[in-house]
């Protein structure tokens, strides 16, 4: 396996904060946007010369779907409940299932170029081991595995004493992967689990499924604040993120998208929007 900082270390580095964008080349900036800025980066991440690139994200009040929830069979009701309690539902196109975001929530896209020889576990551990560098001063309990009981779950869930409180998914576009993490940096995590588990109450009714889709235990979730024992914001996440990035590399680069980019994120948007179009008419 390949060390993380063969798979992450680039001389040029373009870093992108969308944190607290409002829009988007025109397009209102929702959690539907993000993918597709996602999409688009990892499409000219082609070829061994493409300078890597990492994006901060956030997005109030989102409840962010995996293709396997969008076939729950009460999708309606679920998404109507979540509407009702003040969330926006997207059906994001990379894996994983339904996860919870707000203003306390940190997302992290790694796009990286180039990734045929690289494995998409060596791409997730890359990933893992970022988080770590950057919390490093904090502490050295951040574990890798699957959390039974939290929402989201996967080998790569990250945690701290048993309870999670991050996770990742990774989607590949031509030689290019958008490796994407949330972290729950602040806020009420036990809300946000409680929240998630009854949107699968209602969506799911207790019908046998084809897909096994996860019983959410609201005390294996917690955040980075409540797990260390201190407050910590998403402003000050980010400098951590920018402050590790320019660690491991010579030079960052804050560009815009190029016309070339923009024509391909009008493609991938639409696509987002079709992707959609049935959760959107049940909200």
């Amino acid at each position: 396996m390949k060390s993380w900082k063969d798979v992450v270390a680039h001389r040029q580095f373009r870093y992108l904060d969308h944190s607290k964008k409002k829009s988007f080349h025109g397009k209102s900036y929702t959690a539907l946007t993000s993918f597709a800025i996602d999409d688009v980066l990892a499409l000219f991440a082609d070829g061994v010369n493409a300078d890597p690139a990492l994006r901060l994200w956030v997005h109030p009040n989102t409840i962010v779907l995996g293709i396997p929830d969008s076939r729950l069979p009460y999708l309606e009701e679920g998404v109507r409940l979540l509407s009702e309690r003040g969330y926006y539902t997207v059906v994001r196109n990379s894996g994983g299932l339904a996860v919870a975001l707000d203003s306390g929530v940190l997302n992290i896209s790694l796009v990286l170029p180039d990734v045929q020889g690289t494995s998409i576990h060596d791409c997730y551990e890359a990933m893992v081991s970022f988080i770590r560098y950057m919390l490093r001063d904090l502490t050295d309990k951040i574990e890798a595995y699957e959390i039974v009981g939290s929402y989201c779950p996967g080998d790569y869930d990250l945690s701290i004493d048993g309870r999670k409180f991050a996770g990742i998914s990774q989607r590949r576009v031509k030689d290019g992967a958008a490796i994407q993490i949330y972290v729950d940096v602040e806020g009420n995590s036990r809300e946000r689990a409680e929240l998630v588990r009854d949107f699968y109450d209602s969506s799911r009714k207790g019908k046998d499924t084809k897909f096994d889709y996860p019983d959410i235990n609201p005390d294996v979730m917690a955040s980075l604040s409540e797990l260390l024992g201190m407050k910590l914001t998403v402003a000050a996440m980010k400098g951590r993120v920018l402050n590790a990035l320019q660690n491991t590399s010579e030079r960052i680069v804050t560009d815009d998208f190029s016309d070339e980019e923009l024509v391909q994120f009008e493609k991938r948007y639409e696509q987002m929007v079709k992707r959609n179009k049935k959760v959107a008419g049940m909200q």
